[in-house]
């Protein structure tokens, strides 16, 4: 019998490491970009199984996406983090603008990805400032904190704005974009004049999870270890990146808007971030709509709860 229970401990005891291994992977490739031009990444039509095997077990790469051209009239801005990282951003002025909305995309995501969006508040009257976040798009560094860091991103977006005299500040973002931004107003104590937050993650626990939720597997523990080995692997405690504790924070009107079918991001995630919130708030739920652009995916719907909320 002692054989047998010294047996079954190894068993348990080599499963164990193994787990953490895997996860120790997956949280490395969750938060790391690499460089255009240093890796290759097959198509899904030309993966073996033992590519397969490996993204199951290691993660899969991820290259930094490229931005599209830039809208007529762009000016291309440089921000510099306290680290030293090279951020870049666009800043479009439009004629006599009744105020400024900076925009922040997701995880994975670049400026571009934001462009629809961003003319949309242009023909608003609003002049409108989006950057790529430190290891997106073309800004520097190939590390990303799902908001943790990124934070320091949205203060230097806001004082950019604020510093060219604007008195009536908006910010928008979208999944990782928006839980940074209340991160933002939690940690700085920024004041703008409005938010607009398109499916935030409760915290990166949470996120986790809805990562894992998309291979169709358990998420816990996966998701809990993979949070664990982020926070050492990038010298931050992850657990405490909670965006639903961040909202009792905000001080200024905001619209927090939410995709019926996400599979990301769970409605119980919304509720509490919405809950948390002690300004004039309004929450929209698309019931068309997945973790997407709510602009390109319900466009007209969209259009009508901005113009709304920012009059």
């Amino acid at each position: 019998m002692k054989k047998i229970i010294r047996a079954v401990l190894k068993v348990i005891l080599v499963l164990f490491i193994l787990v953490n291994i895997i996860t120790a992977f997956h949280a490395y490739k969750f938060t790391h970009f690499y460089d255009n031009g240093t890796i290759t990444i097959k198509k899904n039509t030309d993966k073996t199984g033992w590519d397969k095997t490996k993204e199951i077990c290691f993660g899969i790469n991820a290259v930094k996406k490229l931005n599209n051209v830039a809208d007529s009239g762009t000016q291309t801005i440089y921000l510099i983090t306290k680290d030293s990282l090279k951020l870049e951003g666009w800043y479009v002025p439009v004629n006599n603008a009744v105020g400024t909305v900076a925009l922040f995309h997701g995880h994975g995501g670049t400026k571009s990805d934001v462009q629809l969006e961003a003319e949309e508040f242009r023909k608003l009257g609003y002049n409108t400032f989006s950057i790529d976040f430190r290891a997106h798009g073309n800004s520097g560094g190939n590390t990303t904190t799902i908001g943790y860091n990124e934070a320091e991103d949205v203060k230097l977006a806001y004082d950019y704005v604020q510093a060219k005299g604007e008195k009536n500040i908006v910010l928008w973002g979208i999944s990782m974009g928006a839980s940074t931004i209340l991160k933002a107003v939690n940690d700085y104590e920024i004041k703008p004049n409005k938010l607009i937050i398109e499916m935030p993650f409760g915290s990166i626990l949470k996120a986790a999870e809805g990562r894992i939720k998309m291979m169709h597997i358990p998420a816990e523990p996966l998701a809990t270890l993979i949070t664990f080995w982020g926070s050492v692997e990038h010298g931050f405690w992850a657990f405490k990146m909670k965006p639903d504790e961040f909202a009792k924070k905000v001080n200024c009107p905001v619209l927090e808007q939410w995709g019926r079918n996400d599979p990301r991001v769970s409605q119980q995630e919304t509720n509490d971030i919405y809950n948390n919130i002690t300004t004039q708030k309004k929450l929209v739920i698309y019931e068309n709509s997945g973790h997407e652009s709510l602009c390109k995916s319900e466009h007209e719907k969209w259009v009508t709860e901005i113009t709304s909320f920012l009059k």
